[in-house]
């Protein structure tokens, strides 16, 4: 097993010359179910922008040496309200009180050391800092009978539920991308989990 050296926050200079390595690493981990993405450079660096316009933004990055093996990412809610307001309509809860975790991805060969927790610990951590009362996620649903589902997927659910968080009832965004065999983007259901920090 390949060995994690580093993992630290990354903001302002420092996440933006991460951005590119976080597209190919989004490219390359969301292949895989359950996001079963067909990403291009191009798509990820627009996706990406909300981070470098973003002062509340933060990367997470997971080293071997000077190579970046995973990365987790952060802003407020509210930098993506036109893509989320809509699955928080009705719950009560004010989006700048949110602090959004988005995703996490680390190479295969990187898993099982501990660093989805450090993820997690630093993205809270930041999202503490500052001011935020909440952190939220959210996680694509698949059927559980899909023809691409592996026999031994575990879903990360009771890791999640380990750090605090748990589905928010009706909260559920939809988000288009373009899955492996499709000829374009349709969209996909994403339940949002949530906890108090």
């Amino acid at each position: 097993m390949a060995r994690v050296s580093d993992v630290r926050a990354l903001t302002g200079p420092a996440l933006e010359a991460a951005l590119d390595d976080v597209a190919r690493l989004r490219i390359e981990v969301f292949r895989a179910w359950p996001y079963l993405y067909d990403g291009d450079l191009a798509y990820e660096r627009d996706y990406l922008q909300s981070y470098r316009d973003s002062d509340g933004a933060i990367v997470v990055g997971a080293f071997d040496g000077d190579q970046l093996v995973g990365a987790s990412t952060g802003t407020p809610l509210a930098d993506h309200a036109d893509d989320f307001a809509a699955a928080f309509a009705g719950t009560g809860l004010d989006l700048s009180d949110i602090f959004y975790c988005a995703e996490s991805v680390l190479l295969p060969t990187y898993r099982g050391q501990g660093v989805g927790h450090r993820f997690f610990d630093l993205r809270e951590g930041h999202a503490r800092a500052l001011g935020f009362a909440k952190t939220a996620f959210c996680g694509v649903q698949r059927p559980p009978d899909h023809p691409m589902r592996p026999e031994t997927y575990k879903p990360l659910d009771p890791f999640w539920r380990a750090r605090g968080y748990a589905p928010l009832q009706g909260a559920i965004a939809q988000f288009s991308w373009k899955d492996l065999w499709e000829a374009g983007e349709t969209p996909k259901p994403l339940q949002f989990w949530i906890r108090d920090l």
